[in-house]
């Protein structure tokens, strides 16, 4: 560990300061047996490292007995989003403007009584719409409703790194390779889409990272916030982060979504920018050399 933090300091560009907040999507299904102790996990572990997070539930995903784990983030003082009811991606051809808002306000009854709630919206799979008129469309409803946009600066594919960490429970020495690469593969994107920020943007903003509701961030967070920490990034509330101008940028260019500073760079026109921005076969090469 020490060896990869020292490596990882190495890696930090001097002449500026990072600063990044931690939001969790979806929430937990409370049939998933293990669900009551991750969510523990991950609340005692935001809790230790003093780390104020936010939550954006799905409604289907954690209705009846998940709605308890949601309120506990609540009672920890997390704030509370909307991840819409039925996760749906609103670049499918398949959902309509209509279908996608009512659906958002599904959500919304079932969040809003909560102290800590935001209404924040965070799209499923960070998809903002297929067509201008959906883009525009429900831009134009937040508006009138008094939502704010909930866009990620920093997209991850934690998701993929939590499918290989439940395959190889009871495999302790695979474990920790990848307990090393996930760790390694979070800053990685930080300091890429930093970076981006630097060309694009001219400027370090107050970072958004995309996490999730998971197994592997229940057992890892307290390492992940740890590593920053180390790494000299300053760590504030999401709604902190949510102040800066950043997130009320507004891309032009169709499909609309990604990370917030991806969709600008493509905008401005920079060059070599993968499509989708981050994804598991991304990583699956990576781990393979580890042979995982």
């Amino acid at each position: 560990m020490l060896k990869y933090l020292l490596t990882a300091l190495l890696l930090i560009p001097p002449c500026y300061a990072q600063t990044i907040s931690f939001t969790f999507d979806d929430g937990f299904d409370a049939n998933t047996p293990q669900a009551a102790q991750w969510n523990k996990d991950l609340l005692a572990a935001l809790a230790k490292q003093q780390v104020k997070a936010m939550i954006f539930p799905a409604g289907k995903i954690v209705k009846d007995a998940g709605l308890p784990l949601v309120a506990e983030w609540n009672k920890a003082g997390h704030a509370i989003g909307n991840h819409t009811y039925s996760h749906n991606n609103l670049a499918s051809k398949k959902i309509s403007l209509i279908d996608f808002i009512s659906d958002v306000q599904i959500a919304d009854q079932m969040f809003n009584k909560l102290e800590n709630w935001q209404p924040m919206l965070r799209f499923p799979y960070l998809k903002e719409g297929d067509t201008a008129e959906k883009r525009i469309g429900m831009q134009a409803w937040m508006q009138s409703h008094h939502y704010q946009s909930a866009p990620v600066s920093i997209d991850t594919s934690d998701w993929y790194y939590n499918e290989q960490y439940l395959a190889l429970q009871g495999q302790k020495s695979k474990l920790v390779l990848l307990r090393q690469a996930y760790l390694e593969h979070l800053s990685s994107k930080a300091h890429y889409y930093d970076d981006l920020a630097q060309k694009t943007i001219k400027r370090s903003p107050a970072h958004v990272i995309l996490l999730h509701t998971n197994a592997i961030n229940a057992a890892y967070i307290g390492d992940v916030i740890a590593m920053f920490k180390t790494m000299g990034w300053a760590i504030v509330s999401p709604i902190e982060a949510f102040a800066d101008p950043l997130y009320r940028s507004e891309s032009k260019t169709l499909p609309a979504g990604e990370s917030i500073i991806w969709a600008l760079a493509r905008d401005a026109g920079v060059k070599n920018l993968r499509y989708p921005a981050e994804d598991g076969e991304y990583e699956q090469p990576i781990l393979e050399k580890l042979g995982l």
